[in-house]
């Protein structure tokens, strides 16, 4: 299943733009993605022109340094959203976790394990190497499995699935939307359940981001927007924008919306998993922001605000 996230609604005030020109990084995943939004639009509106324009981005060219060091998630962004500033394309089209601070629902937002030899997670010897590029699974990881080690990984998708051989590691930890987006499903050897790796925000969904004024695109990108997912993301990101967080330190936030009612859970971990402070708070799902902001406030209050002091100041 799959889903788009909107950040810019607006009422339709204009004609229809007979081509649209879409901005997206070059990997197989991007492309996957920006090639769904384009069918998406060309099916909603028949005789609507798209174009798919690859732009490199710092994140892609910084390969062998892990993704902490080196800016986190805007480093996927930046040249994408300046192309769109100033309208070399009408719309980009990112992941929804890579953001700073039929379309039923998201994809999958947890994670995958893929291992040699299909083992689980619970059955990976001692000192079994896991190759992952992020910090929320590393800490989560160690919290459940000390005894294992964890090697930095970086590159697209597919690239560091070939390291599972390519690297001699014995694991990889990556998200489930990429894998299932790209017909790999066949190769998960196990879905982690939210009790030992709890998702990142807005892991497993699309966000479609146009200018806020160009009334000429809204109207093809109102018809990708579905108001439930948008809920449920704009809670998550309320979590993160109040812990002030991103991929230098370990946070997850995964929240859902059953009927009405919106559910978020969220944790905030030192970098060798010994300290977990995790929470969960429930509201109406209109008020998803301010849940999601007070289950930040929640954490800050049990610890998590001496525990991000202390990683930020590393």
């Amino acid at each position: 299943m799959r889903w788009v996230f909107l950040l810019e609604l607006r009422r339709l005030r204009s004609l229809m733009k007979p081509e649209i020109v879409i901005g997206s990084r070059g990997s197989k995943l991007a492309l996957w993605q920006a090639n769904w939004v384009k069918s998406a639009l060309t099916k909603n509106f028949p005789g609507l022109s798209a174009e798919i324009v690859i732009i490199k981005t710092k994140g892609d060219k910084i390969l062998d340094v892990p993704l902490a060091k080196v800016g986190g998630k805007g480093l996927f962004v930046k040249e994408i959203e300046e192309a769109l500033i100033d309208k070399r394309i009408d719309i980009a089209v990112h992941s929804m976790k890579d953001m700073p601070a039929d379309l039923p629902e998201r994809e999958n937002p947890g994670d995958v394990l893929i291992s040699k030899n299909n083992m689980l997670l619970s059955q990976l010897p001692g000192k079994a190497r896991i190759g992952t590029s992020s910090l929320r699974r590393l800490a989560q990881i160690r919290h459940i499995r000390p005894d294992i080690d964890i090697l930095p990984l970086r590159g697209n998708l597919d690239t560091r699935i070939r390291k599972l051989d390519s690297d001699e590691l014995d694991a990889i930890i990556l998200a489930a939307a990429g894998v299932k987006r790209l017909g790999l499903a066949n190769i998960i050897t196990e879905y982690l359940s939210e009790d030992i790796m709890l998702p990142a925000v807005g892991q497993g969904a699309l966000c479609v981001e146009i200018r806020k004024d160009d009334y000429n695109i809204v109207k093809f990108t109102d018809s990708l927007d579905h108001s439930i997912t948008r809920s449920v993301v704009t809670g998550e990101r309320a979590f993160l924008k109040k812990l002030e967080g991103g991929c230098q330190i370990p946070i997850a936030g995964h929240g859902k919306a059953e009927k009405n009612t919106f559910t978020i859970s969220g944790l905030v971990a030192d970098l060798e998993g010994k300290i977990i402070i995790k929470e969960k708070l429930s509201g109406p799902l209109g008020s998803s922001e301010s849940i999601g902001t007070a289950l930040a406030e929640k954490l800050l209050l049990r610890g998590a605000k001496q525990l991000l002091e202390n990683l930020t100041a590393v």
